[in-house]
């Protein structure tokens, strides 16, 4: 009888435990957009060196703006051998405009081409796109398919593309992001959540991320109190939800600090509590 017990047992668990195992997993890779050091774009050692910091740190990759890399496009291979030797990954180069192409709502394509080949010699993974609120289904239309097009034009590069969103997307119960999701290829697009600005907006982020985890390659993480925003893990964002949500669905994408700021350049005031927060919440060590 305990033996036949026993064996029903040990069944149970064979039968039960790889699917639990799978849900309460965090394998997900931090890192960290550059964005809140005052990089200087005319010299590389200064970008280099906030990507130093970041692997000191901890992070397995680092996102930046194009702004700070394309000026080594011309000798792209010194460049990429530069960032490799910091052993750390390089998540994705990130183009975001104070204007878009008025058309498709997103980074004219001439430039996003130019980007595109530029950041992969460099060794990015993933071309990332930010833009602006389209509005009209009209323009909604004509945003879906600019994205698509791109990422066929990014996957001919060997990039991955994500597109980035600001807090419009998310307003009015988020008709804009489902839009987008909806319309654009899986196999084309994915989404570089950030997570901070779908907050503001009033998204519901665990039940966002248990909904669209597939299309998710990445998360960007920010905080706010009384409207400003904090470092994360000081404010009012519901970083354990979001933990949560992932553990439960088994996503195992990027996590990115993001401590940008409109008028300063924080730094490591800002992203050393941040970087702590996030490695608490996910149970990493740094």
């Amino acid at each position: 009888m305990t033996l036949r017990r026993d064996f029903l047992k040990a069944g149970v668990i064979l039968a039960t435990g790889p699917r639990m195992i799978a849900r309460s997993a965090l394998n997900v890779h931090l890192g960290c957009q550059t964005n809140a050091w005052p990089v200087d774009a005319r010299d590389f050692s200064s970008v280099l060196g906030v990507i130093r910091k970041l692997k000191a740190w901890g992070y397995e990759g680092f996102e930046t703006g194009f702004a700070n890399v394309q000026g080594q496009f011309e000798h792209a291979a010194e460049a990429k051998a530069k960032i490799a030797a910091l052993g750390t990954r390089f998540f994705g180069v990130h183009i975001f405009l104070q204007e878009y192409d008025t058309s498709t709502r997103i980074a004219p394509a001439d430039l996003y081409e130019r980007i595109a080949l530029g950041g992969a010699r460099l060794g990015a993974e993933r071309l990332i796109l930010s833009g602006a609120p389209a509005g009209i289904q009209d323009g909604l239309k004509q945003k879906a398919g600019a994205l698509n097009r791109a990422g066929e034009f990014a996957a001919k590069a060997r990039l991955k593309l994500a597109y980035h969103n600001h807090g419009p997307e998310f307003e009015n119960g988020g008709a804009e992001i489902d839009f987008l999701l909806r319309e654009t290829d899986p196999a084309k697009v994915s989404f570089l959540l950030d997570a901070g600005h779908a907050f503001r907006a009033g998204a519901d982020l665990p039940g966002f991320i248990r909904k669209h985890f597939q299309r998710l390659a990445g998360l960007h993480l920010r905080d706010f109190k009384d409207g400003e925003q904090v470092p994360l893990g000081a404010g009012d964002f519901p970083l354990q939800a979001v933990v949560d949500a992932i553990r439960e669905t088994g996503w195992s994408g990027w996590v990115l600090n993001e401590e940008e700021r409109v008028s300063s350049k924080p730094g490591d005031a800002a992203a050393k509590p941040a970087h702590d927060a996030l490695f608490r919440a996910f149970g990493k060590q740094a």
